[in-house]
């Protein structure tokens, strides 16, 4: 009452120093709280990781194990993708699976214990490669700048939202882009959707088979063997109450205004009636399209869909490293990276092959120019 905040000011949060923040960005409010502090103004780091899924995180543990100085910048959390999946069931060591969080709360862990610093919840809004003090100059949200002597793009790829009537009004209210334990509450004993037709989609068919009465998996595509593990199929296959099916899209979803989700509308690809599901939970698992924006106007030479290209001559002295870009001393891992596997194993190793790329780079540019 004594504030007299309206709708929009909503939330409003009153810090410890009396600071009034009327609807804050998630970054604002995490500096006020003393989640992330200032950029030191004199401080050089030898690398900045922009991400931290699994490729991020693998680069900064590596990397500050080995002595480099290392800050970590991530917009919303740790964990990227890979930190949604609620069972990861072939990656290495873990034979009866991991979920995706708890893999990388201990790769957020480890990375602070080797000293890196991470800086979560701050965005990138863009790189500066001009160097003119001999360092990459990464402007944040608030304007400050981080300066570092080289950089490794990790940012991965942002959930691909279809072309689906209403989409925009359930989003929050029964459409989800990831599948963990709070979300399969919420489904228990309930028919829900599920679209998509990769590893991401069958993880979370399967984990949510386990809580929903049924899972009507939509997939665009006439089968699965193209983009999906073989044990993912095999689950799927003896799971009684997921249902396949092919060829097919979800076109529209409906409910009360402001409301839940009520039902999902479909068709086939092969005719052009529409059906409808009851249901009000749909879970899209449809790809991602690299977070790339950033690098506009640095130089960063992207693929047609957005990926950062590596491994291309860029005019330095010695042949690029495979995960170099075409800026020297930009380097690029994970999902974000054209031609990456797309897998969590994948995207770390490439964290754990960068670093030897950076130690190259970072004595060949300390080392005084004949």
């Amino acid at each position: 009452a004594r504030y007299s905040p309206s709708p929009a000011d909503l939330p409003l949060v009153v810090t410890p120093d009396g600071k009034v923040l009327r609807n804050p960005r998630e970054s604002e409010l995490a500096r006020a709280i003393g989640m992330v502090r200032a950029v030191p103004k004199d401080k050089v780091y030898d690398v900045v990781v922009v991400g931290s899924g699994p490729a991020g995180m693998s680069t900064a543990v590596y990397a500050a194990s080995e002595g480099l100085a290392v800050a970590v910048c991530d917009t919303r959390a740790f964990g990227g993708q890979a930190g949604a999946s609620a069972r990861i069931e072939n990656y290495l060591g873990f034979p009866t699976g991991i979920s995706g969080h708890a893999l990388m709360a201990r790769a957020f862990n480890q990375a602070q214990k080797f000293g890196a610093e991470i800086m979560i919840p701050v965005e990138v809004k863009s790189l500066d490669c001009s160097r003119a003090d001999g360092a990459f100059g990464l402007v944040l949200d608030n304007g400050e700048v981080v300066r570092a002597r080289s950089v490794v793009v990790a940012s991965g790829a942002r959930y691909r939202r279809p072309e689906i009537e209403s989409l925009a009004d359930f989003e929050g209210r029964g459409v989800w882009y990831w599948a963990s334990p709070i979300e399969a509450r919420l489904c228990t004993e309930q028919e829900v959707v599920l679209v998509g037709g990769g590893n991401s989609a069958g993880q979370a068919a399967v984990f949510l088979s386990g809580h929903a009465s049924r899972v009507q998996m939509v997939i665009r595509g006439g089968g699965l063997g193209a983009s999906m593990s073989r044990y993912l199929i095999e689950r799927i296959e003896a799971s009684a109450n997921i249902e396949l099916i092919f060829n097919a899209e979800v076109t529209g979803l409906e409910g009360a205004t402001e409301g839940a989700l009520e039902r999902v509308r479909w068709r086939s690809r092969l005719s052009p009636e529409e059906s409808r599901f009851v249901a009000s939970n749909l879970f899209l698992f449809v790809g991602a399209d690299p977070a790339t924006g950033w690098l506009e106007g640095c130089g960063v030479k992207v693929d047609r869909a957005g990926f950062v290209i590596t491994g291309a001559p860029n005019g330095a002295a010695s042949p690029a490293s495979t995960l170099e870009t075409s800026v020297p001393g930009v380097f690029a891992v994970g999902d974000v990276r054209s031609g990456s596997v797309k897998r969590v194993g994948g995207a770390i190793g490439e964290g754990a092959q960068v670093v030897a790329a950076l130690h190259g780079y970072l004595n060949d540019s300390a080392r005084p120019s004949l």
